[in-house]
């Protein structure tokens, strides 16, 4: 039996919103590798054109998935393609720009970040439950959340809410549909290197050194790290009693909460030891 064998998942059915860069094509392009049926929803025309160029056997559908009318629009097309869906992974998010004190918000920044955060899981998952369920044999569902959805984020309150509110779903959905054999399931990732957050090369040059002690594993993430978590957790046989689950993909930091390796590659500390971060622009930047 070959590895791709072992995992169970060619030929099931996938559709990875926000697919067309980043953590989302990074899972699609995983997926596509073992043999499954890969239905992307993007809503960048660019980059949705290039991810289908890379996978041109895949479902590249423009989208919107705040919109019920564009998510209803996507699942007709996979309907019409496959007849159903096994593994849905909802990867859109983000924090919008908006990082500013919770006392400098307003409820226009409030309803964008809900939209694009909590609001489209939902809308995509309740559209989604009938297709798995017409499978026949279970399914998987996969919430992309973040760290912060386990620990504290200042300037960020409202976006930690949402990301917090689908640990809650997650938990929720699992032992409501688990009579169904759907396992539902979250990703947690810390700061990843991709198009919405540039971290590698926008470390100070005088603080790259100290990117091996920021984390236990000492770099940031990159999208195939947390593509290789949701390939665990649409396998069956790999996590067919994984259910209601958080995976951290965070390289260790919120284990090491406050401490951090010093220069010395041997003791630690929990004081500052750098000046600045890998994704907060510096002043005059």
């Amino acid at each position: 039996m070959s590895a791709d064998e072992a995992l169970g998942l060619a030929g099931k059915v996938a559709l990875i919103t926000g697919g067309g860069a980043g953590i989302g094509r990074a899972v699609a392009e995983l997926f596509a590798s073992v043999g499954m049926n890969v239905a992307i929803a993007e809503i960048d025309p660019d980059r949705l054109r290039v991810a289908a160029a890379a996978l041109p056997d895949a479902l590249a559908i423009e989208a919107d998935v705040r919109e019920e009318g564009d998510v209803d629009r996507v699942m007709a097309a996979i309907r019409d393609r496959f007849g159903h869906l096994d593994v849905l992974v909802n990867n859109v998010g983000d924090f919008l720009g908006i990082h500013k004190r919770f006392e400098d918000t307003t409820p226009d920044d409030w309803e964008s970040l809900y939209r694009i955060n909590l609001h489209h899981i939902f809308l995509v998952t309740r559209a989604a439950l009938p297709l798995i369920r017409a499978s026949g044999a279970g399914g998987s569902i996969v919430n992309l959340s973040t760290i912060e959805a386990f620990r504290g984020i200042p300037n960020f309150a409202v976006y930690a809410a949402f990301k917090t509110a689908i640990t809650g779903f997650t938990k929720s959905l699992a032992v409501e549909i688990g009579r169904d054999g759907i396992r539902v399931n979250a990703i947690g990732p810390e700061t990843t290197d991709t198009e919405q957050v540039v971290a590698d090369s926008r470390v100070p040059p005088e603080n790259r050194d100290h990117l091996r002690h920021w984390f236990p594993i000492g770099r940031f993430g990159r999208p195939n790290d947390s593509a290789g978590a949701a390939l665990f957790l649409a396998s069956d046989r790999l996590s067919g009693w994984v259910s209601g689950s958080t995976i951290l993909v965070d390289g260790g930091a919120l284990a090491a909460g406050a401490w951090m390796r010093m220069p010395d590659g041997q003791r630690f500390t929990h004081l500052p030891i750098i000046a600045a971060d890998g994704y907060t622009p510096r002043p005059g930047t």
